[in-house]
C-alpha cells in the first residue's frame, strides 16, 4: 500500500496556534480575501494547506509596517503573481514610507503646538483664564504666558526653518539637541524626511539671528524661514 507523503493540512485551531492568531482573525480574513477559504468536506471539518501560516505572517509584518488591509490584499495579489516586477512591490512601499513621514511631521507639529499651549498655561485658577481652553475655543486672540504669580509676558512664538545639510536622523537630532539648549527655546523638532525645524521660543530672550547661528555652529544651513 503506497504511503500518504501528502503534507498535513491543518484544521482552524490548529492554523492559529501556528500563526499565533486567533480563529476569529482568520475568518475574518478569509472574509477580506487575503486568505482563501478551503471547501469544507462533506464529512469533516475544512483543513488549510500548511502555507497559509506563512501568509498570516506576511499580513501580520504588513500590518506591523503601517499597510491597511486593502493595500495587504494588493501586496499578496502582486506575491502571488510569478510575472510581478519587483518594481512594483517597492512602489508600494515607498508609497507608505511617504505616508508614514507625512504623519510624523504632522505629529511633530502637534507636538509643538501642544508644548507652545502648555508653556503659556497658568497651570491653575479660573478656567475662563486658560489659554487652552481658549486656543481650543479658536479665539481669535493670542493668549500671553502667565506666571504662577499673576505677571505676563510677551507670548512664545514658532517658526519654521528649512535646514539645509542633512544627511540623516542622526543629524536631526543633532540639531534639536542643540537647540534646545539655547536660552529662550522652549521647544525645538526637527525632521531628517521634510529638512525642516519647528522651534517655539521666547522673542524677549532669543531671536532669530540667533537661531540660525546655532545651526550653523553644528555645520549645516538655514533657508529663508518659512
Amino acid at each position: 500500500m503506497p504511503l500518504d507523503t501528502a503534507p498535513k493540512r491543518l484544521t482552524i485551531g490548529e492554523l492559529a496556534r501556528r500563526a499565533g492568531v486567533g480563529v476569529e482573525a482568520i475568518r475574518f480574513y478569509e472574509r477580506k480575501g487575503l486568505i482563501a477559504q478551503p471547501v469544507r468536506p462533506a464529512a469533516g471539518f475544512r483543513a488549510y494547506p500548511q502555507d497559509v501560516v506563512a501568509r498570516l505572517g506576511f499580513v501580520h509584518e504588513a500590518k506591523q509596517l503601517g499597510f491597511t488591509l486593502k493595500e495587504i490584499r494588493d501586496l499578496l495579489r502582486l506575491r502571488d503573481d510569478p510575472r510581478t516586477d519587483a518594481a512594483a512591490v517597492r512602489g508600494r512601499a515607498v508609497a507608505k514610507l511617504a505616508q508614514i513621514e507625512d504623519r510624523i511631521d504632522q505629529f511633530q507639529r502637534m507636538r509643538v503646538t501642544l508644548q507652545e499651549l502648555l508653556s503659556q498655561c497658568p497651570g491653575s485658577g479660573e478656567l475662563s483664564k486658560c489659554s487652552i481652553v481658549e486656543a481650543l475655543s479658536a479665539s481669535t486672540t493670542q493668549p500671553a504666558e502667565r506666571h504662577p504669580h499673576g505677571t505676563r509676558r510677551s507670548p512664545m512664538k514658532t517658526i519654521d526653518l528649512t535646514i539645509q545639510g542633512m544627511h540623516c536622523d542622526g543629524c536631526a537630532k543633532t540639531i534639536e539637541a542643540l537647540l534646545a539648549t539655547e536660552p529662550g527655546v522652549k521647544a525645538a523638532t526637527v525632521s531628517y524626511g521634510s529638512g525642516s525645524a519647528r522651534v517655539l521660543f521666547d522673542p524677549a530672550s532669543i531671536d532669530l539671528p540667533r537661531l540660525v547661528k546655532a545651526v550653523e555652529r553644528a555645520g549645516y544651513r538655514v533657508a529663508e524661514p518659512r
